[in-house]
């Protein structure tokens, strides 16, 4: 369970429009990145997904059943952790469970059992403030793993970290991706973290924006012998990972060029 399928997908804002025919299948438990110029609709995508926008046309659908509004099946990562600040890690996990009216018992195996998956056990009882950056958003990340969603939804979710922090998270979420698949979809602006991250990378064209082009990461990873879970400082020094990083800036590159015309 967990795919999720655009279906000649186009989104108007007030007369502009932001998405033109977008088409694109993503398998259960497959980790695909979207990567475009900025204003190109790569969040509106998203949105679309998560229930928070309907398309103008065609058809957004999750396990074959059309998007028409949020639901259990799908949890959003924003870029902001949007934590409660005066509520400790254990408490700002437990939101969500409170919500869906888990029993007691049961939130509390569930909350242990998604600490323990975030290595956050020690910080259970801690505040977002006593928290670094790349901290809290573990703790965000922890928020959506624990309703055990089937599609996770992530709109450049280490966009705010600085440089080492988010190196750091990138190899964290491989690492969940191993112990604890899920269908993601990831925006991001970072080549390099869609490249390192990603089974697949989405290009989008500047707006109104298409899927321009779809890159098979995980083919070239499984050829060329590349250890996914390898620090991606090591797997950054490949010919093939160095290869992929330029095709996509290339192409990115193109749609930027074509702005300036």
């Amino acid at each position: 369970m967990g795919s999720i399928r655009f279906d000649s997908v186009n989104k108007v804002f007030g007369g502009v429009k932001a998405l033109d025919d977008i088409n694109l299948e993503i398998a259960e438990k497959e980790f695909v990145a979207i990567v475009g110029p900025s204003g190109c609709g790569k969040t509106t995508c998203l949105r679309i997904v998560a229930g928070f926008e309907t398309p103008t046309s065609g058809i957004v659908s999750v396990n074959g059943k059309r998007v028409t509004a949020p639901g259990p099946d799908r949890a959003v990562v924003f870029q902001q952790f949007v934590l409660f600040p005066w509520k400790t890690v254990r408490q700002n996990i437990d939101l969500g469970l409170r919500n869906k009216n888990f029993a007691g018992d049961e939130r509390e195996r569930l909350i242990r059992s998604v600490l323990d998956l975030m290595n956050l056990e020690s910080y259970a009882d801690a505040f977002p403030h006593q928290l670094s950056g790349g901290m809290q958003q573990r703790v965000a990340i922890a928020r959506a793993y624990v309703l055990d969603p089937e599609v996770l939804l992530m709109d450049e979710p280490f966009g705010a970290l600085d440089a080492q922090t988010r190196v750091l998270m990138q190899e964290e979420l491989v690492r969940l991706s191993r112990v604890n698949p899920r269908t993601v979809l990831f925006i991001t602006h970072s080549v390099e973290e869609a490249v390192y991250l990603a089974d697949r990378v989405a290009i989008m064209t500047r707006r109104p924006g298409r899927i321009k082009e779809v890159l098979d990461i995980k083919t070239v990873r499984n050829e060329e012998r590349w250890n996914r879970f390898q620090r991606i400082e090591d797997v950054m020094d490949l010919d093939s990972f160095i290869h992929l990083r330029t095709h996509v800036w290339k192409s990115l590159r193109e749609e930027k060029r074509e702005d300036r015309q």
